[in-house]
């Protein structure tokens, strides 16, 4: 018989989970593996609230595993580490995004592009090596092998920079490999929520000109004011739209809603390239013209490397690139569920884990 969530490890654990489709939270006692001999064990401080976690919550994807502990934007202070290793020791600051393992010996692997590794191992909601399933930062205390586990500049404060483990990577990512990391480039951010905000900050960082695109007129001032955007443009204004067509060298979609890709298409310069990190549940139509005729492109990206993430964190911490969040107790967390369904945010939920998390 499978030994029950609080008895598969040997070390005890407390967080809060939801058990159906109703997403609802409540607190759950479970455990965790005792740290092996490169693992890294951490008191959880933080952890960000994710639009994915609403999905994975509610099984909108239709892969969620109950009950769910969600949380893939973890940070704490390292409690014990194993015997090899080497790049951290107890009382550093760490951080654990959306990932915990990988094969280590596939081609994405070997290139540090352990986010496209075909056996990657989910945060939460994933099936662990030894069979069991993982559950996220929602919680008390976590343990991954320190290959996974991020490194937190001295800088960094942890509330605030927990979300850059998973909307901060997102966004960098693809700036850098699409190349739209260069000075004076003119870049696009579509949608303004946990993702689109940090993307403002570091395509600035990275020394672009940034035009927020969004469907909301009254994003502007706080676009251009508080994150830097040097312009706005609203994608339901016809006017506005086709002023700036043909303008763009790059675009970054964050909008995970149905949205039509042919306005988003028109901003573009001819080999101008529009990028996906958002997720809409339905396929979006893909007009040809607009591709074929300006050698546009259209790609994705999903998170990156650790190699990658660390970088991330780093050039963050250099340029003061942090989330704006919101800081809440645990038990406002099914509340802060439906205020991010309505995007009443601004910009990324924190939860304050070690100050409000107590344990039944």
């Amino acid at each position: 018989m499978a030994k029950s969530p609080a008895d598969e490890h040997p070390n005890k654990a407390f967080g809060w989970a939801a058990s159906d489709t109703s997403g609802h939270l409540s607190p759950f006692n479970f455990s965790r593996r005792a740290p092996g001999e490169k693992d890294v064990a951490f008191k959880v401080m933080y952890c960000g609230i994710c639009h994915s976690d609403l999905h994975m919550m509610k099984n909108e994807w239709g892969s969620t595993i109950y009950p769910i502990v969600p949380g893939h934007e973890v940070v704490g202070v390292v409690t014990e580490v194993g015997s090899k290793v080497e790049k951290f020791k107890v009382g550093d600051k760490v951080g654990v995004g959306c990932m915990v393992g990988s094969c280590n010996s596939c081609q994405s692997c070997s290139d540090n592009l352990e986010n496209y590794c075909p056996k990657m191992i989910l945060t939460y909601n994933s099936k662990n090596v030894d069979g069991t399933i993982t559950y996220g930062g929602y919680s008390d205390s976590m343990v991954a092998d320190e290959h996974f586990i991020v490194k937190m500049p001295n800088n960094m404060p942890l509330d605030a920079g927990a979300p850059l483990l998973c909307a901060g990577i997102t966004l960098y990512s693809p700036l850098r490999y699409y190349g739209l990391d260069k000075p004076g480039m003119n870049i696009g951010i579509v949608g303004l929520g946990g993702l689109g905000h940090v993307g403002v900050k570091f395509a600035k960082a990275m020394g672009t000109k940034v035009t927020v695109i969004s469907t909301s007129p009254n994003k502007k001032k706080e676009a251009i004011e508080s994150l830097g955007a040097d312009s706005f443009l609203v994608s339901r204004d016809q006017e506005q739209m086709q002023a700036a067509m043909g303008t763009l060298d790059g675009i970054i979609d964050t909008v995970s809603a149905q949205h039509p890709l042919l306005p988003l298409l028109g901003l573009l310069k001819p080999s101008g390239k529009l990028v996906l990190v958002g997720l809409p549940e339905k396929p979006l139509e893909l007009p040809a013209f607009p591709l074929v005729g300006g050698r546009r492109l259209i790609g994705g990206s999903c998170i990156g490397g650790m190699k990658e993430t660390q970088e991330m964190i780093d050039f963050a911490a250099k340029h003061n690139i942090t989330a704006d969040i919101e800081v809440i107790p645990i038990d406002y967390v099914n509340t802060a569920m439906e205020r991010l369904l309505k995007a009443d945010v601004k910009y990324r939920f924190v939860i304050d884990v070690a100050n409000t998390m107590k344990s039944a």
